[in-house]
């Protein structure tokens, strides 16, 4: 008979000791910021206060020479809280991991060395397929902060820039209807005797609930049209005292807009924002009126506007005042860089705490919402679909 030969020998056969999983010992972070180079982008990734942070507990940052000047953060600044400053992009751009706020031009992606971490925004309705090859090529690990998900499922990067902007939609309402910019001489502010303005808000959502906060701290008078009467509940609640809230139904919308001073847009679809305002229904607004599309980003929610700059953000359609530029928080670049820096610094500090990004990826969910290229590998089906690349689910990469 035979002799029985298994693959084990007698040694393995034998009980062994349990090996538990050693975790690594916290990682040093190299990090370069470049200075942003897109159109009219004014904010920085990290604040001098950041940095101070970061290289507290041990890690290194580089920043590009004047890459927080738009923010009011000098170069100094910036010495002092412990970074290296050079004037050198392609040292920059060289570093482990590159933080920026708008994603990298394809010129830019070039300065990138092979598995570079990349932590930006994506932008995906503005990226092409070339971006995403040269990710491949250089099998780099990216990650879209619009993306990144915290504990209780909200995106804190969206929602901090889209409290700016909400908030900001009122005050640059309150500039346009003063006289010196050719308003209607209107007082957003309630003066006793005086009856106050009327505010239209269209969607319920972040930006919504931050601009009926701050029209009602002025002392306007809100209506706020949603189709989710789950979100118009929430805005109540959230505002501490009842509002006037409906659901976006035509003649009630009529109605509020032919009184109306102010028309905010804040809404937005999967793909583009949906058309809830016609030309008809502007022609019958105010003269003078003023209307916001902070929505303008996805396309508008308004049938008349248009794409406007900071350098020219007004246009004037049917004698309203239209007011479309699809960056409102660069507009306060100082406050959304401080904003945006308080979002990184922790999850950098936490990559560095778990080891690197790998264990982080593994344990935290949020963070690996965010990831959509992993090492040259795309793991977003959002992007794949969008444009027709194969992907990788990202569990089946990360165990």
């Amino acid at each position: 008979m035979a002799e029985f030969l298994s693959p084990f020998t007698k040694q393995q056969l034998l009980p062994q000791e349990e090996t538990l999983e050693i975790l690594k010992h916290k990682q040093e972070l190299f990090i370069g910021i470049p200075k942003e180079t897109s159109y009219q982008e004014k904010r920085v990734c990290l604040t001098p206060d950041a940095v101070g942070a970061l290289v507290a507990h041990g890690h290194r940052v580089m920043i590009e020479s004047h890459a927080g000047k738009e923010a009011n953060f000098s170069n100094k600044d910036y010495t002092e809280a412990g970074a290296e400053i050079t004037n050198d992009t392609q040292k920059v751009f060289s570093c482990p991991i590159i933080l920026k706020v708008e994603p990298p031009t394809l010129e830019e992606l070039q300065l990138l060395n092979p598995q570079t971490i990349l932590i930006s925004a994506l932008q995906i309705k503005t990226r092409s397929k070339k971006y995403f090859e040269i990710l491949a090529s250089k099998r780099v690990t990216a990650l879209a902060f619009e993306y990144i998900r915290d504990e209780d499922g909200t995106y804190p990067a969206v929602r901090s820039l889209s409290e700016i902007a909400g908030t900001a939609s009122v005050l640059i309402a309150s500039e346009l209807m003063a006289n010196v910019n050719n308003g209607n001489g209107l007082m957003l502010g309630n003066i006793s005797g005086v009856p106050p303005a009327e505010v239209v808000i269209l969607g319920a959502g972040t930006v919504g609930e931050f601009a009926s906060r701050s029209a009602l701290g002025l002392g306007a008078n809100i209506k706020v049209f949603d189709n989710s009467i789950t979100k118009l509940r929430c805005i109540q609640t959230n505002l501490g005292r009842p509002i006037y809230t409906s659901t976006i139904q035509p003649k009630n919308l009529l109605k509020a807009l032919k009184r109306c001073d102010v028309l905010i847009g804040a809404v937005r679809g999967k793909n583009r924002s949906p058309i809830l305002i016609t030309e008809a229904m502007v022609s019958h607004m105010k003269k003078g009126a003023v209307i916001i599309d902070v929505s303008i980003d996805m396309g508008g929610c308004i049938e008349t506007s248009e794409v406007t700059s900071h350098d020219k953000p007004t246009f004037v359609k049917h004698g309203v005042i239209h007011y479309c530029v699809p960056n409102i928080p660069a507009r306060y670049s100082r406050t959304a860089s401080v904003s945006i820096s308080n979002i990184f610094t922790p999850y950098l500090l936490k990559i560095a705490d778990d080891g690197g990004l790998e264990n982080s990826l593994r344990f935290d969910k949020g963070l690996k919402n965010g990831l959509y290229f992993y090492h040259g590998v795309l793991t977003n089906k959002s992007v794949a679909d969008w444009f027709d690349l194969p992907y990788r689910d990202i569990n089946l990469l990360i165990f």
